[in-house]
């Protein structure tokens, strides 16, 4: 089994140079440690002394210097956005008093699929559209990190 020396985020290497590649859902892409196992069957640890949030695009470089792609997989999701600044930071101030996990893609924010959350952004006047994709949250807080 291979072992994650270090990670390189999305955009910073090129990934055309890819070994395999994992897929993983939000959740699963918060770790400290893990066996993952790759479409072509390379089966990885990664073991860091504090949890990581992996992102869609992101590199583990193996101890071989092979590196392996993480893909985020679709998830069912909620983008958003209002029609003046100031009222989407009043929509993340309300998905942010609820604890929400959020992205923020541009001007839209996403959050995962949720009914009541839904109807609570319309009803404050959020323009809503589902989507499929994944989802990459911003950190929450402390131990939340993304570094080598």
């Amino acid at each position: 089994m291979k072992r994650v020396n270090a990670i390189v985020r999305a955009g910073q290497w090129d990934d055309n140079s890819m070994s395999d590649r994992v897929l993983l859902d939000a959740g699963d892409r918060h770790r400290r440690r893990v066996v993952l196992t790759g479409e072509k069957g390379t089966e990885l640890l990664l073991d860091r002394p504090d949890p990581v949030q992996l992102c869609d695009g992101d590199g583990l470089v193996l101890d071989d210097g092979s590196i392996v792609l993480v893909t985020g997989t679709p998830e069912p999701l909620v983008e958003f956005c209002a029609h003046h600044a100031l009222d989407t930071v009043r929509l993340a101030w309300h998905l942010g008093n609820r604890h929400t996990d959020v992205q923020i893609v541009g001007d839209h924010i996403r959050i995962r699929r949720d009914h009541v959350l839904e109807e609570m952004l319309r009803g404050l006047g959020a323009h809503l559209h589902p989507l499929e994709a994944p989802f990459d949250p911003e950190p929450s807080g402390p131990g939340h990190h993304h570094d080598e």
